[in-house]
């Protein structure tokens, strides 16, 4: 079956847990399109970029899956403040972002795949009273690694790269943001750790991303794809069974 494939970093890689948006989509689109989780714990755009290049079907390999929707998901590990080994300098970030939406876009690129549509997602709000508790806790004790104010640069920074790439944005901080009422003290009611959501969030998130492709890639919403293999009922009503159960699955 075609695919979509969910690429990004531990709020991606989090997304097979109980209520998490990667298991929601494999629910909702099962029999439709396969669900391909490759997110990265602790990993940054720069070090997702080169894991890209080995993960994503190139352009010449033959009867590789065909991807139908991209899903980008970095920013978080970016944003963290240095001397943090996964902090990457908001220019650099924006440029790897480019890079990675450029690669599948570029008729010139190995990775060139004019059938993948693509979208993003805009890190989501961090916590400095959940995560600060928990590195205070540690032993030795550890520093805030993060603040609001630079998470808030690098969701922006998503949403500039996705404009001028037309290309659309879940704005995932925003949303939660709103729904904490502008406040870290409201975030506790979305967030595990402060950094990363919990099953609650990932529904709204989930929704947000349904919402998105029926928005901008109609034929993609699992609402208007058939199942590949006929239903069972139409086996009990066809002469020719055998027939009956060869894919009928359509190019969008």
């Amino acid at each position: 079956m075609d695919a979509i494939m969910l690429f990004g970093d531990s709020l991606t890689q989090g997304g097979w847990e109980p209520g998490g948006f990667a298991q929601r989509l494999a629910y909702k689109y099962a029999r439709r399109m396969d669900i391909i989780n490759r997110g990265l714990s602790g990993y940054n755009a720069a070090w997702g970029l080169e894991v890209f290049r080995q993960v994503f079907p190139r352009a010449d390999q033959v009867g590789a899956q065909k991807i139908k929707l991209l899903v980008l998901w970095f920013g978080a590990n970016d944003a963290c403040l240095p001397p943090k080994v996964q902090h990457s300098p908001l220019p650099q970030f924006t440029e790897n972002m480019n890079t990675l939406l450029t690669l599948v876009r570029d008729p010139t690129s190995p990775y060139h795949s004019p059938q993948t549509r693509l979208l993003l997602i805009t890190p989501p709000p961090f916590s400095s009273l959940q995560r600060g508790a928990i590195l205070r806790a540690r032993t030795p004790p550890e520093p805030l690694d993060r603040d609001q104010a630079t998470t808030r640069r690098y969701a922006a920074a998503v949403k500039a790269v996705g404009e001028a790439h037309g290309v659309p944005v879940v704005d995932i901080y925003e949303k939660l943001w709103e729904g904490a009422g502008g406040t870290e003290e409201g975030l506790g009611k979305y967030m595990q750790d402060g950094l990363h959501v919990n099953a609650e969030a990932y529904g709204i998130l989930y929704e947000l991303i349904l919402a998105s492709i029926a928005e901008h890639y109609p034929e993609l919403h699992p609402d208007n794809l058939p199942f590949v293999f006929a239903p069972w009922d139409e086996m009990i009503r066809t002469e020719d069974p055998k027939a009956t159960l060869k894919s009928r699955y359509r190019d969008v």
